[in-house]
């Protein structure tokens, strides 16, 4: 009996003319967002090796230890090309030196602010969004439409227990629309094959949950139309009540939880925290410099009563030291700045967890939410992404600084840098190196931070068990409703 309730469901939706349409379109959405990912995923790949080349070189055209710098660059994941999350809205690359701090900067969407006003389409958007709407409009009608039409009454007038009947239109309505739905991501995935897309083991694993995670949802959707069927009697009602809740669980409850969390926990924008970085290092700068012309006009001072060799001797018997005094009076104002640069992060990165926490618990209250953050977490497309980068840069510009550093001792000290203070012309600063090649073959790479699959997989097991329990209500709301439904 259960079969053949199943069958009947799926020759109901596999003739629909509805079917032919929302088929069409699903594939043609899922195949044009696969190939369209995976040509942004190459330019990306393009535009990384280029840039990196272009930094090495930078590099290697340096003409002095002091003022060297180097330029750390995100590398494309393949999985983006599935899972665009908040990877085209962070920047793509931070400057490493000893006078600036990590700032991640020119993002896709600042480059290119075209692509924001639209963004791009991937395959959890055509889940999250598309096949929702289309797994509610296929389900809301499935048993007071059968009343309706006087089919339902029939079915009951033989010996149907309602719990197989209600389960066979959750598995023939599932199947309906899954199935056929397999092509086009089979074509999806041969695509990237064909273009050579290099995915590994983990690559693979990740895309195959996936999808498994996409299905749960995409079950949740179905399992919800079938208990607004079940409440109502006319399927006028619950088309419009499935369509408001839809509205309501896929495009109001994110959004509203962001704007609520924002409220409740404000954080100071970026442009406030450069604001007070910027004014810091300004101050120290301006107090360095400050000091050193105060110092070289009292070692000045001290010479005025001697003839011009007598002058010359002096500041060579004490150049050295004072060079050396110069430069810890530097790497004290570069730690000062560096410790409140670290001070405002840590700040603001706490600020932003705490909201971001609020503003995700809110908002798990719509599957919808809990499977967006759970495609992104797999990914590794989610907010963590650019602390993770972040993280990795400033670990390698400290080890990146002390090899400079290092490097400088072995020429010398000071990079040859001369200072030399006079009444008339005030203080003047020469480089004693004469050009040549710098030696940064042995000068640490940035290395790109790696994502395991556990700790990829570990934020989504909440999200999969919260999809799980609202699959779980869903279907065992409808079975209680509909046991006490009225099939005349």
């Amino acid at each position: 009996m259960l079969r053949t309730i199943i069958e009947k469901e799926l020759k109901a939706i596999l003739l629909s003319p509805k079917f032919v349409v929302t088929f069409a379109a699903c594939s043609l959405l899922i195949i044009l967002s696969v190939f369209v990912g995976i040509q942004e995923y190459r330019a990306m790949v393009r535009q990384y090796e280029t840039a990196t080349q272009l930094a090495e070189q930078q590099l290697r055209e340096a003409s002095g230890w002091m003022g060297i710098s180097n330029s750390a660059y995100r590398k494309p994941d393949p999985v983006q090309i599935f899972v665009a999350g908040v990877n085209n809205d962070i920047g793509r690359l931070s400057v490493i030196s000893n006078f600036e701090g990590i700032r991640l900067r020119n993002s896709i969407y600042s480059d290119d602010p075209i692509f924001a006003v639209f963004r791009f389409i991937d395959l959890t958007f055509i889940f999250q969004v598309v096949l929702s709407l289309f797994a509610i409009l296929f389900t809301y009608d499935a048993i007071n439409g059968e009343r309706e039409n006087g089919t339902l009454q029939l079915s009951f007038a033989n010996a149907i227990p309602r719990a197989s009947y209600l389960l066979g239109k959750f598995i023939g309505a599932l199947l309906g629309l899954l199935v056929p739905l397999l092509i086009p991501i089979l074509l999806g995935v041969l695509l990237v094959m064909f273009f050579q897309i290099p995915l590994t083991a983990l690559h693979w694993t990740k895309l195959a949950t996936l999808l498994g995670i996409s299905l749960l949802f995409f079950t949740c959707f179905v399992a919800m139309g079938l208990l607004i069927s079940a409440l109502t009697k006319r399927s006028s009602i619950s088309f419009l009540i499935a369509l408001v809740a839809w509205v309501l669980f896929v495009l109001i409850i994110p959004r509203g939880a962001v704007m609520a969390a924002g409220q409740l926990v404000p954080v100071p924008s970026v442009a406030e925290i450069e604001a007070q970085q910027d004014g810091f290092e300004r101050e120290q700068w301006q107090k360095l410099t400050t000091g050193l012309q105060e110092r070289w006009q009292k070692r000045n001072a001290l010479t005025e009563g001697m003839n011009a060799k007598e002058r010359e001797a002096y500041m060579d018997d004490h150049e050295w030291e004072w060079m050396e005094e110069e430069d810890k009076q530097r790497k004290g104002a570069q730690k000062e700045i560096e410790q409140f640069s670290l001070k405002l992060r840590e700040e603001l990165r706490n600020r932003k967890t705490n909201q971001e926490k609020l503003a995700f618990s809110l908002s798990r209250f719509s599957p919808a939410s809990a499977y967006q953050l759970a495609a992104m977490n797999l990914a590794g497309t989610d907010l963590a992404i650019k602390t993770r980068y972040e993280d990795a840069m400033q670990n390698y510009r400290t080890a990146f600084n002390e090899a400079v550093e290092k490097k400088r001792q072995a020429e010398g000290g000071h990079d040859g840098i001369q200072m030399r203070w006079s009444s008339d012309s005030g203080m003047k600063i020469s480089m004693g190196r004469e050009g040549g090649a710098l030696e940064v073959s042995d000068l640490p790479r940035f290395a790109a931070p790696e994502l395991s699959f556990a700790e990829a997989f570990a934020p989504t097991i909440f999200d999969f068990g919260l999809l799980a329990v609202y699959t779980l209500l869903a279907f065992v709301g409808a079975f209680a409703v509909f046991l006490r439904y009225d099939v005349r």
